[in-house]
C-alpha cells in the first residue's frame, strides 16, 4: 500500500515510530519531547483511520 504524507502527518508519525522504537510509553516520550499526549493520540487515531501503518504502542511490564 503507498501512501503520500504530508509533512504534518509525516511529523506525527515519526515521533509515534520513535516512541515505539525506543519502547517508551506515549506519556513518557510525550513529556520529554515537550509534546502532549492527547495531541499524539489524536494523531495516533487520524493516521489509523487513513490507512496508515500506525507502530504498536509499548506498555511498561
Amino acid at each position: 500500500m503507498n501512501h503520500e504524507l504530508n509533512a504534518m502527518q509525516a511529523f506525527w508519525l515519526g515521533h509515534l515510530y520513535h516512541a515505539s522504537v525506543t519502547q517508551r510509553p506515549l506519556s513518557q516520550y510525550a513529556a520529554q519531547q515537550g509534546l502532549t499526549l492527547a495531541d499524539l493520540l489524536r494523531w495516533e487515531k487520524r493516521l489509523n483511520v487513513r490507512g496508515l501503518p500506525v507502530p504498536p504502542r509499548h506498555r511498561p511490564a
